[in-house]
């Protein structure tokens, strides 16, 4: 018998115009143009153009002229543009400035050739927005002031209000207007790792405080994960309206979770979050690190395409997906400092194993690392777009 999680994300599933789950069979042109028609004419993924260009054709499940390739964190400290224009900057800052976050959100695209932009924020960008008492401390990540723990904390946390959201609105205006072609991926947290950092006020090893919550006081866990994903799910669609044509889903802490609790206490939040923009139509993908064991279930969540990290083989997370969603990844971040054979062969071999997937986006497992010397990521985007034409 079906459980009442599983109900309920079937139900979210039976009203979205599309099933993500059967989003590698195209329906043709006209399928493709009812799924988008709710997005405002002028936005970039209503042109060919975008529509057509090897990121958004391999997440429609359709062929490509290459296998498209974005990394993770590619607007980051590894370029040393990046360094110069955040120099004196905080991160908040940076990615609150229109200006500021849109230049560092083409720099990777201008210097890698890559197939996407990635929108350039943080995690805890619409709490921030929010009026949450939040910041980025250098070293150790975002810290709030006073962490989310009881039934009072959680019902004193302070709605999003749209207005809120207009600096970065402006923000993805700014870069789809230099783009071109080259399609912008939105950018949120997912609701169990924005929780996560509320509970504990930071970074944790464990994320035990939160799992706790889970159990030890249900009804708080809930109220609080359903507010993540309103203010996640209010990101998305801000993003999505001002011209990104797919959205990515970072679910960081998700891997310390059972499948179990996955599905019980966090799969329809993210759900919700996900599906704050379904009415738009653009791709989903839902990434999260250690999640080997959850890929189905973040799939089911209402994502187009998943994002598997370097601890698991492309083909093993395919068969794990049923062979019938498209995969992202998952060259390991620690090739990137190996000689260039080295990591040439790891890279076909990622390619080979994305083969199993009817559609296949290179990324690496996790993120840049700060220290990887940009040269190397330019070559790989070579390299990948010669070895799939």
């Amino acid at each position: 018998m079906a459980s009442q999680n599983d109900r309920t994300v079937e139900s979210r599933r039976a009203e979205s115009p599309h099933d993500p789950a059967a989003a590698t069979e195209p329906g043709g042109d006209h399928a493709w143009e009812q799924r988008i028609a709710a997005l405002p004419t002028e936005h970039p993924l209503r042109s060919a153009g975008v529509a057509d260009s090897p990121l958004i054709s391999t997440l429609r499940g359709l062929p490509a002229a290459h296998t498209p390739v974005w990394f993770m964190r590619q607007a980051g400290r590894s370029l040393p543009e990046y360094r110069a224009a955040r120099e004196g900057t905080g991160m908040l800052e940076a990615c609150l400035s229109p200006e500021l976050a849109a230049e560092i959100t083409l720099q990777p695209v201008h210097r890698h050739g890559v197939d996407a932009a990635i929108f350039f924020s943080d995690i805890v960008v619409p709490m921030k927005l929010a009026s949450v008492a939040v910041d980025i401390v250098a070293g150790r990540g975002p810290v709030l002031d006073h962490p989310v723990r009881t039934a009072a904390d959680v019902t004193a946390l302070p709605e999003l209000p749209d207005s809120a959201l207009d600096p970065i609105r402006e923000a993805v205006a700014r870069t789809v207007a230099e783009l071109g072609d080259t399609p912008l991926i939105g950018f949120a947290g997912a609701p169990f790792t924005i929780a996560a950092y509320a509970v504990e006020g930071g970074p944790s090893r464990d994320h035990l405080r939160p799992r706790t919550m889970m159990h030890a006081d249900p009804a708080s866990w809930t109220a609080l994960a359903e507010w993540a994903a309103r203010t996640s799910g209010a990101f998305l669609r801000a993003q999505v309206e001002a011209g990104a044509s797919a959205v990515q889903l970072f679910d960081s802490w998700a891997g310390s979770l059972s499948l179990a609790d996955y599905e019980a206490h966090v799969q329809r939040h993210s759900a919700d979050a996900l599906a704050a923009v379904v009415d738009l139509g653009v791709p989903r993908i839902h990434f999260g690190t250690g999640t080997g064991e959850l890929l189905a279930a973040m799939r089911d969540a209402g994502a187009d395409a998943v994002g598997v990290d370097y601890r698991t083989p492309l083909d093993v997370a395919s068969q794990r997906l049923g062979g019938r969603t498209v995969v992202q990844g998952n060259i390991d971040p620690a090739l990137l400092a190996a000689p260039r054979e080295v990591l040439h062969e790891h890279a076909r071999d990622v390619l080979r194993r994305g083969r199993s997937a009817p559609g296949h986006v290179v990324n690496l497992g996790h993120g840049v690392p700060p220290e990887t010397d940009p040269d190397v990521l330019s070559e790989l985007v070579t390299f990948i777009h010669k070895e799939t034409r």
